[in-house]
């Protein structure tokens, strides 16, 4: 049977499931779980998965809520990876959307599951907890990475409020955690007995503040105060800072978070107060985008009848994925489909609101059928495939 009567084919495939694909993703958004915690989502993918011949392998790297879903027929190259998320935000539920990426790749796996028998290759799904900050060891697939590497390419999704097929880049991005300590006094009979560790955060992003006129325009340098102190009255003897340092490049990344770190330092030593510092996330390595895969992802949405949305020019990326550490070690691309309008931002409740619509519901099925038509033009096409790999080196050398 010829490419196009194939995909036909999964069209129809994920048309018959369509509605068990819906209630996953609606069921996940009802049951929001946060970062190493999803374990009704991971239960639902995986079981959906097993019913339809693919082999489940759980806890991946460590992981409780990950797995690895494997079907191959002949044993032979080329592997072909599909990736899940389904973590929930703190506080906010599935306001980016993760409820619908899993139930979107494990579509495209079962649709591909039907045809895969004629196909020399393997078809792995991955199951990457945690993807949203906020929580210890985020990042699921920086801890995962050496498991991709069985793939020779990788596709993703994800809803927003634009068509395209992830020809952008992410940000590369490191999340610091500071912590100081100083000497607690009544702050009204004895303050010149205390250390304060309030003065030294507060120094601290002035240190920062300054220092954002003298870094590239790309870069990003945001953060917060979890904790000031424990009472007015007492000279603060504890703080707790968290701060994201973003680049577009993760070598300019480095140099960006040392400086930063000598903010710390600095007002540290100003204060008299102990500093420590760590990672309390995953650092996240910018994407390598791959325009090879991305024609080819175009190419299916509009056989699908989906209207690609221009890229903006001159827009600097803002946000940070660890899709990106993905991209470091082989090729991937990671498509976008609109689910609200461009004035409804991610994180915001009208965004997960919009996550459980209509309209997310259609971007739902097309992004299964979308997947599903691309792995098989990388399953069946070696010429594809290798300018895919080719353009990736290129990206990787840049």
């Amino acid at each position: 049977m010829d490419l196009e009567n194939l995909k036909e084919m999964l069209v129809e495939e994920v048309d018959k499931i369509k509605n068990k694909l819906i209630y996953m993703a609606d069921t996940i958004h009802e049951n929001p779980e946060i970062g190493h915690q999803e374990f009704k989502a991971a239960k639902l993918l995986t079981s959906a998965l097993s019913e339809h011949g693919f082999n489940i392998e759980k806890g991946i790297a460590g992981m409780e809520t990950s797995f690895l879903g494997t079907l191959n027929f002949n044993a032979k190259k080329p592997s072909i990876g599909l990736l899940c998320e389904y973590d929930a935000l703190i506080g906010l539920g599935h306001a980016c959307g993760h409820n619908l990426i899993g139930p979107g790749s494990v579509g495209a796996a079962i649709a591909l599951s039907k045809i895969m028998p004629d196909i020399d290759g393997t078809l792995l799904v991955y199951g990457t907890p945690a993807e949203e900050g906020g929580v210890d060891n985020a990042g699921g697939k920086v801890v995962m990475v050496d498991e991709f590497k069985k793939c020779d390419a990788g596709l993703i999704w994800h809803p927003g409020t634009r068509n395209s097929a992830g020809r952008g880049r992410s940000m590369a991005r490191e999340a610091i955690q500071f912590e100081f300590h100083g000497k607690p006094a009544h702050a009204g009979g004895s303050p010149w007995n205390g250390i304060n560790a309030l003065n030294a955060v507060m120094i601290m992003f002035r240190n920062i503040d300054a220092l954002r006129q003298h870094v590239k325009p790309d870069v990003r340098l945001h953060g917060i105060i979890e904790k000031g102190g424990d009472a007015a009255n007492i000279v603060p003897e504890h703080t707790v800072a968290k701060f994201y340092v973003r680049a577009s490049d993760i070598n300019y990344l480095e140099e960006v978070s040392e400086k930063v770190k000598n903010c710390a330092k600095a007002a540290a030593l100003a204060t008299g107060t102990e500093l420590k510092y760590w990672d309390y996330a995953n650092t996240y390595a910018n994407t390598i985008p791959n325009n090879v895969l991305a024609d080819a992802i175009e190419s299916n949405l509009e056989l699908l009848g989906v209207e690609i949305t221009p890229q903006e020019k001159g827009r600097l990326p803002g946000g940070s994925t660890d899709v990106g550490n993905v991209s470091q070690v082989i090729p991937i691309s990671s498509m976008s489909l609109s689910i609200a309008p461009q004035s409804i931002g991610a994180h915001t409740k009208e965004f997960r609101e919009a996550a459980k619509s209509d309209k997310s519901h259609k971007a739902l099925i097309l992004a299964s059928k979308t997947l599903a038509m691309t792995a098989l033009d990388l399953f069946m096409n070696p010429d594809l495939l290798e300018n895919v790999r080719n353009d990736w080196e290129k990206g990787r050398a840049k």
